[in-house]
């Protein structure tokens, strides 16, 4: 196959870690074709279809460089046999109107995954909102009084803004509501943005858990992202410890009930993202761990990844 990654710029992968550079691994280990783009990169003219400036690319198989560039044209996304989304978020004006290039590039006939008008539907916090019975209490609001009414009901809260990654604006405020007030100004602007607020779940002590969902189907470890220190947060873009471990029973009943369903509208992968029972939020733009569920527990995770992306493409799209 010929395929084309969407994602960050090369340079800054951290390709110890990095989950799109996982999937590019095994794709070359099969002998398909890789390229790569920015979403900066897409172009769309009346009268012609998208295209965009890619960088065709070799794995090297060292870390310095770990690729070399074979060549740099201006190609159709339809020439390629699959793009594979992964821009990292904010899901900012920028991603929104990438989403809209990648599915007119879609109706000339390219194959996209994850498929942008589902990138859309599904941003990445309000997603729980559809399976909010498997959430721990929540609130989305840009109203102050609601969020002290919130606290005052459940005394122990966190509060994100619905746009950030890797833990970024992240705040806990406990029962004595210290700068409850400030956070909320901060978060929400003085009004004039929106923010999530859930109840705290004591079980982060026990992780954070990214449960992967590919093709519906759950891969069989989490990596349980844990706090280290005096933080409450455990992404690993802070400091937190990826520990891998096997699915919980409530892991796989979240999965099998949320999994397929992304999966029928375009998701081919997901990250399921719970702590204790509780389902904080699901990941479509770029979830990752990839490399640390498989240094842990020896599956291979990106093998399975492209496994459903090669069945993804022998399957006729449906519109």
């Amino acid at each position: 196959m010929n395929l084309l990654f969407v994602a960050d710029p090369l340079e800054l992968f951290k390709i110890d870690k990095d989950t799109t550079f996982s999937m590019m691994r095994e794709a070359q280990r099969r002998g398909h074709r890789i390229a790569a783009c920015g979403p900066e990169h897409l172009l769309w003219r009346s009268g012609d279809v998208v295209q965009a400036a890619v960088r065709e690319i070799r794995l090297t198989g060292e870390t310095d460089p770990w690729f070399l560039e074979t060549g740099t044209p201006v190609r159709p996304l339809k020439e390629f046999d699959a793009i594979v989304m992964r821009k990292d978020p904010p899901f900012d004006s920028e991603y929104f109107y990438a989403t809209h290039l990648l599915e007119q590039a879609e109706r000339e006939g390219a194959r996209v995954f994850n498929k942008p008008a589902a990138l859309r539907d599904h941003p990445e916090k309000l997603a729980i909102m559809e399976f909010a019975r498997f959430t721990s209490p929540t609130l989305v609001t840009r109203d102050a009084d609601a969020v002290r009414a919130f606290h005052a009901e459940h005394h122990d809260i966190i509060l994100k803004p619905l746009d950030g990654m890797g833990g970024a604006g992240i705040f806990r405020v406990k029962a004595d509501g210290l700068n409850l007030g400030s956070v909320t100004e901060t978060l929400n602007r003085g009004g004039a943005t929106t923010l999530m607020v859930q109840r705290f779940v004591p079980e982060i002590t026990q992780g954070d858990k990214r449960v992967l969902v590919i093709a519906g189907q759950p891969v069989p470890f989490s990596l349980a992202r844990i706090p280290q220190g005096n933080e409450v947060r455990g992404n690993l873009a802070v400091g937190g410890k990826g520990v891998a471990q096997a699915l919980t029973a409530r892991d796989r009943e979240l999965a099998a009930a949320i999994g397929p369903v992304l999966a029928a509208r375009g998701l081919l992968l997901v990250g399921l993202d719970v702590i204790g029972d509780s389902l904080t939020e699901i990941n479509v733009t770029s979830p990752t761990c990839f490399q640390e569920i498989t240094e842990q527990t020896g599956f291979d995770v990106p093998a399975m990844f492209v496994d459903a992306l090669e069945a993804a493409v022998a399957t006729p799209a449906t519109r």
